[in-house]
């Protein structure tokens, strides 16, 4: 059978850094928050870079897309390796490989001017490693701390993640303007370097038994099926396609935002910024909010305060009223997504764990791409206030609607899990 929902998880007192009392999940948690600051000095390099030298939203879009698309058809591919080969190894792999690429662009910013479709096709190129190697990382939180202090290990993963995000941006900044985009990218390669170094120190559980003889697509599939007749993974993962096509593109879209409709040299940096200190601030808070609502009670609220938040920012004025609006669109949007994940890994059991994450990070990476390259054309035509407006109330109706045609489908949340493995995958 199945294993039951960890429950006990999430009725325990929560304590926000409870997680990093346990040392590996404590390497690791600092090499992926040094990684992550050279990730998002990238991000924001590549943006500006991008924008001021097509002048096109669309290419600002594409680019974010070439890095997410991939991870539609590798992440269910790295979600089966993550349960059939050993997880460390599969990291450095991924890693090693993404440290090349950012390589390879500090080389290129070195002797000319990359061009967009060039930037795209390295951008594609880590978005094939992320796909590959996201699902394993992943996986291995319960492997480093207790099934009650899960929930607080993956709202610290998000933390982390966006104090990066807060960090990157600013550091990207300064490095720029005294030595321009190469040395964002060097700094970026060199941050891989911290993630290997901590992988080195991990001892992780082996494959289970016979894990290879299954055929890798069958094993794909088994995930995908588990995910489809379990109910509760079942509206989780139609949930997080709501939040990822209409939602979430407004990253992608932040530096064309800043430059064609605020019109400021510094504002990419300062809204990437403030949208990544609300996010932080929601990670540190969502374990306890977990605790105190629990995830479907805490996962509806989120969705449903999200779509105001984003109208909000849409028609900001001035960059001061745009950084208080992405402030709470980042904390909201970064609440919804480490619900996503906090309600899978507590449903998926261990033996399939990684393929069952593997359909969140496909959803990711297939409906984000998708709607910032949408979104960005259509704000070529109609502006990205409007643009940005319209995902807002469409995601606003949609909830509505659902919630008067079927008001208790999110029940299913709170059911513990009791679909049979064999039966679901087989």
């Amino acid at each position: 059978m199945a294993e039951p929902i960890a429950g006990a998880a999430v009725r325990t007192r929560f304590d926000a850094i409870a997680p990093l009392r346990h040392p590996a999940y404590a390497r690791l948690w600092t090499g992926a928050f040094v990684s992550n600051i050279g990730t998002w000095m990238e991000t924001l390099a590549l943006g500006v870079y991008v924008t001021k030298h097509t002048g096109q939203a669309a290419w600002t879009g594409t680019i974010a897309a070439a890095g997410f698309l991939p991870i539609a058809f590798f992440g269910p591919i790295g979600g089966a390796l993550a349960d059939r080969l050993p997880r460390k190894l599969l990291l450095m792999a991924t890693t090693f490989v993404q440290t090349g690429l950012a390589a390879l662009l500090t080389v290129l910013f070195v002797v000319g001017h990359p061009s967009a479709p060039v930037l795209t096709i390295i951008a594609f190129g880590n978005g094939i490693c992320a796909g590959l190697g996201f699902p394993a990382f992943q996986a291995i939180l319960p492997d480093l701390v207790p099934v009650k202090d899960l929930p607080g290990a993956i709202a610290l993963s998000s933390a982390q993640y966006n104090l990066g995000r807060v960090v990157g941006p600013v550091l990207a900044g300064v490095v720029i303007a005294v030595g321009g985009y190469a040395w964002a990218e060097a700094v970026n390669a060199l941050s891989f370097f911290a993630v290997i170094a901590v992988l080195l120190t991990l001892a992780l559980p082996k494959p289970r038994e016979g894990a290879r003889d299954e055929k890798l697509l069958h094993s794909i599939v088994g995930g995908f099926r588990f995910v489809r007749r379990e109910p509760g993974l079942r509206i989780n993962a139609i949930a997080m396609c709501l939040n990822t096509f209409l939602a979430a593109p407004f990253i992608a879209l932040v530096p064309a935002m800043a430059d064609k409709v605020l019109h400021t040299d510094i504002g990419t940096s300062i809204l990437i910024a403030v949208q990544g200190v609300g996010a932080v601030m929601m990670a540190f808070s969502l374990g306890w909010l977990i605790q105190r609502f629990g995830p479907r009670r805490l996962l509806v609220g989120l969705m449903a305060a999200l779509p105001f938040a984003l109208a909000a920012y849409a028609y900001a004025p001035d960059l001061i009223l745009s950084s208080l609006a992405i402030f709470f669109v980042g904390g909201l949007y970064l609440g919804a997504l480490s619900s996503f994940s906090t309600v899978a890994q507590l449903r998926a059991p261990a033996a399939i764990r990684g393929r069952v994450l593997a359909v969140n990070t496909m959803i990711l990476g297939s409906l984000y791409p998708l709607g910032a390259v949408v979104q960005g054309k259509v704000a070529d035509g109609i502006g990205l206030r409007a643009t940005t407006f319209g995902a807002a109330a469409i995601m606003a109706v949609v909830l509505g609607v659902v919630r008067i045609v079927r008001p208790g489908i999110t029940r299913a949340l709170d059911v513990p899990v009791a679909v049979p493995v064999a039966a679901a995958v087989g």
